[in-house]
């Protein structure tokens, strides 16, 4: 049975806590990884040491993200950002591999024109350059579908979209994220998809549908989320990108059950 890390999301959760105590707190909770699109408040060097302390992993963070004062959900698909696209991708990249994390995911933004024939070159470009720098190390990029009902005109919003994007590299050099509150929002299956394309998954979110708050609270089945994964021997992580309904520690009470399940991939 492959044993999965269970990765909190620490932008979204323990959020009633300054960024570095989050760290803690995920482990306490139950949790034996860490995620952060833009960790860069604590420095890498001290970031190692949270996680050795804490016995946890870091498994993905994000890059490209833009100004978020300016409402920037990424810049990868945008004209005339070039240069800010490799700069921060670099760094992201620079810190990945300083705290060990495998993926680094470039956010494609909201272009001016949701016209694809507009943006894909452009992304495409930036897509290929962050592959380049990626090849010799042991980080991936990380490609996800961000839904229209959460970021509206996001560039790369359906599973369809990431998974032509993956095409172009192969799944050795493009991994995808996928999220169940973005497929659901988008109206698919995400069971069935995952199912169909296990092979070309390198991190799953978990948050429910309608709400996109903490399992249960929705109508997603998560059972049957996990049962296929485990079907499949994914080795990936599972993350943890919901709104709590609560405060944190009880929004992440099905942690244990799951844990418990017997065969399922969530148990480490």
């Amino acid at each position: 049975m492959t044993m999965n890390r269970l990765s909190a999301h620490i932008g979204y959760l323990f959020t009633e806590l300054p960024l570095e105590e989050r760290v803690a707190a995920a482990a306490a909770a139950g949790f034996t990884a860490i995620e952060h699109p833009q960790p860069f408040a604590i420095p890498a060097k001290r970031m190692r040491e949270l996680l050795a302390e804490n016995n946890l992993v870091f498994t993905q963070l994000a890059a490209a993200t833009g100004d978020a004062s300016k409402g920037e959900k990424g810049i990868s698909a945008l004209a005339g950002r070039d240069a800010d696209f490799r700069a921060s991708f670099d760094r992201s990249l620079d810190y990945a591999l300083e705290v060990g994390a495998p993926l680094v995911h470039p956010m494609a933004g909201v272009p001016e024109t949701s016209a694809t024939e507009a943006w894909w070159d452009i992304y495409m470009s930036n897509i290929t350059y962050a592959v380049e720098q990626t090849a010799a190390t042991s980080a991936k990029v990380l490609v996800e579908a961000i839904g229209h009902a959460a970021v509206p005109g996001y560039a790369v919003s359906r599973l369809e979209d990431a998974v032509r994007v993956q095409d172009a590299f192969g799944p050795g050099n493009v991994s995808l994220l996928v999220d169940t509150f973005h497929a659901a929002s988008n109206g698919q299956d995400v069971i069935s998809w995952i199912d169909e394309n296990a092979y070309r998954i390198g991190h799953v979110h978990i948050a429910d549908h309608p709400g996109r708050h903490e399992p249960d609270t929705g109508t997603i089945d998560f059972d049957g989320v996990l049962d296929v994964l485990a079907k499949h021997n994914f080795s990936g992580a599972i993350g943890f990108e919901y709104v709590p309904s609560t405060n944190t520690i009880d929004s992440a009470r099905f942690l244990a059950r799951w844990k418990a399940r017997p065969g399922n991939s969530a148990a480490r």
